[in-house]
């Protein structure tokens, strides 16, 4: 899990994690450590974090540096 995207695009989209965490109900802590990876999320949460951010699950979490071999 690539959890250095969603912190990029949160800044990007100029949302704070206090903000983030009233979007999804949730509080400031929960949302603090899905993103600094001290909590898993489940694939609802991803959803809904991709719904606030305006992409998708994949595009978030999945990363770019995956290779065949």
């Amino acid at each position: 899990m690539n959890l250095k995207n969603l912190q990029v695009l949160r800044i990007k989209k100029g949302i704070s994690y206090q903000e983030m965490s009233e979007k999804l109900y949730v509080s400031f802590q929960y949302y603090w450590m899905i993103e600094n990876g001290k909590r898993g999320l489940s694939y609802e949460m991803a959803i809904n974090i991709a719904a606030i951010l305006g992409t998708t699950p994949d595009e978030i979490f999945l990363s770019n540096n995956l290779t065949i071999g």
